[in-house]
Parts: C-alpha cells; sequence; structure tokens
C-alpha cells in the first residue's frame, strides 16, 4: 500500500484533471450549441440544393446537360473528401470514420486519392501510406462557405479535367447529441444514387418533371451545378464539425466523471493509509512507554 503523501499526490493530480475536463467539456457545450444552430439554418437549404441537382441529373439525357453529369464508361480513379477534424479528445469519433472510410474503400478496385479536411485524417492517411492529393486544416472555428469553398472547388476541377471520374464525400453526420454517425455521398457524377441516407424531414418527390430553363440551361447549369456541389461540402463539414464537438463534450463527461470515482476512491485509500499510520505511531509510543518502564 502507497503511503499517504503519495495517495495524497495522486488525489490532488486527479482532482487537477477532472478541472481541466471539466471546463473542456463546456467549451465543447457551448461550441455544439452555436454549431448546432447554424447547422440548422444551412441543412434546409442543403437538402433542397441536392434534390434539385438529383432532379437535374434524372432529367432526359441529363448526361448532355452538363459536364459534371457525365457518367465515365469505366472508374479507374476516385477522389474521397474525408471530412475529420484538427483537436484530439473526442472519444471514438476519428476511429470511427477511419474505420468506416477502410472499409468503404481500402477493397475499392479503383485508384484512390485523397482529399483531407482536418489534420487528424490526414496524419492516419499518411501513416497508412494512403495518396494525398490535398490537404486543408486548421479552418475557422466557425467556417463559412468561402473558408471551404476551395475544396468543392478542387474536385469539380479535377473531374472536369478528367483526372478523376467519381468524386465521394465522407463524413459524420449528426443525429443527436449521443448517436453519430459515418456516412458516404457520391458527389460526382451527379446521380440520384448519390446519397445513401436521406433526412427524416425530406419529402420523396417525383423527378420524373422536366425543368424549363430560363434564360438559358447551360447559363443556369454552369452556375448552380457547381456551387451546389460545393455547397454539399460546406453543409458535410458543418455536421461533421457538429459531431466532434458532441463526441468531446460526451467523452470530457465520461472522464470527469471517471476522475470523480477514482478521486473517491483514493480518497479512501489514503484515509486507510493515514488511518494505518496514526496506529503505527501510537503502537511505537505504547512500545516505547512500556519499554521505559521496564528500564526504570
Amino acid at each position: 500500500m502507497a503511503n499517504a503523501r503519495e495517495v495524497e499526490q495522486r488525489i490532488k493530480s486527479v482532482k487537477n484533471i477532472a478541472q481541466v475536463t471539466r471546463a473542456l467539456q463546456a467549451v465543447s457545450a457551448s461550441k455544439v450549441k452555436k454549431t448546432i444552430q447554424v447547422l440548422e439554418r444551412t441543412r434546409p437549404y442543403s437538402t433542397k440544393a441536392w434534390r434539385v441537382l438529383q432532379h437535374i441529373a434524372n432529367q432526359p439525357q441529363s448526361e448532355g446537360l452538363h459536364p459534371l453529369l457525365e457518367q465515365p464508361p469505366v472508374v479507374e480513379n476516385v477522389i474521397v473528401v474525408l471530412i475529420s477534424g484538427d483537436r484530439g479528445l473526442a472519444g471514438a469519433y476519428y476511429s470511427n470514420i477511419m474505420r468506416f472510410l477502410q472499409v468503404k474503400f481500402d477493397e475499392h478496385p479503383a485508384g484512390i486519392r485523397y482529399i483531407t479536411v482536418g489534420s487528424k485524417g490526414r496524419d492516419i492517411l499518411v501513416r497508412l501510406g494512403k495518396d494525398i492529393l490535398a490537404e486543408f486544416s486548421n479552418l475557422p472555428a466557425d467556417p463559412s462557405y468561402v473558408d471551404v469553398s476551395a475544396i468543392g472547388r478542387l474536385a469539380v476541377e479535377e473531374f472536369l479535367d478528367h483526372n478523376i471520374d467519381e468524386v465521394y464525400l465522407v463524413y459524420t453526420d449528426f443525429i443527436n447529441m449521443i448517436a453519430q454517425t459515418p456516412v458516404i455521398k457520391k458527389l460526382l457524377p451527379l446521380t440520384k444514387e448519390g446519397e445513401e441516407r436521406v433526412s427524416d424531414f425530406e419529402e420523396e418527390r417525383n423527378f420524373s418533371t422536366e425543368y424549363i430553363y430560363e434564360p438559358g440551361q447551360e447559363e443556369i447549369l454552369d452556375n448552380i451545378i457547381p456551387r451546389f456541389t460545393a455547397l454539399q461540402v460546406f453543409h458535410a463539414i458543418l455536421e461533421s464539425l457538429a459531431s466532434e464537438h458532441a463526441a468531446r463534450m460526451v467523452a470530457m463527461k465520461n472522464a470527469t466523471d471517471n476522475a470523480t470515482d477514482l478521486a473517491g476512491s483514493l480518497q479512501l485509500e489514503y484515509n486507510k493509509a493515514r488511518q494505518q499510520a496514526i496506529t503505527n505511531e501510537l503502537l511505537d509510543i505504547a512500545g516505547g512507554a512500556e519499554a521505559l518502564e521496564q528500564s526504570l
């Protein structure tokens, strides 16, 4: 059994850690609340924009409408836009998204190149020896569309230059404070089957109606298709950001609870060690008194 001084030092250390994790929990709770508010304002517009893209992709002879709608005859090169984060202490958030990514693309027959958003995902891919085309890290705490538009623009340009045949978006979908699910979305070429998960509030629509474009089909599509495609990346970053803050808040709450329980256990151990030390001192006093009495 450790002596009382050592146990007391451990108690102080554990309590200091609990203060840090409690502060991080409070910060994450504040950030996730703000991010959810931004996400709720953005989600309806992003969802409708995606539905418009799906509608355009399902127009009669859609492949002739715009280059971003053209289906490649053979898929040889693929870009995966991986959205993670830059900060740790988020529990299993990063391991979940990386495990999901490996399951989906490790056995993919085409050549895979990655665009990473966040240093955590980039570092893991570097250790795995993956081919990274570009990386974006240290984004603002509250990113705007302007801050992340270059990511979607890079993917669109690579597709238009025929350097790649498909673009996938891998991110963490925010469901609630407890559940965050990794998802994959086929970003390019645009197809109705490009999204695996449809939000609960989305209504199923009939995509057979043909659009009439004014003032001109080419002018409209050249503007809305690249912009709406980049918007999906922005929306995915907001989803991942909310998921990251929620995961960190839960992880820090669990760490605080564990530290509190450990401090309580150490306090009992300290009391036992202190009691043992007092008992030993009393025994020494009693033994010394008895020895002195015998000598007299």
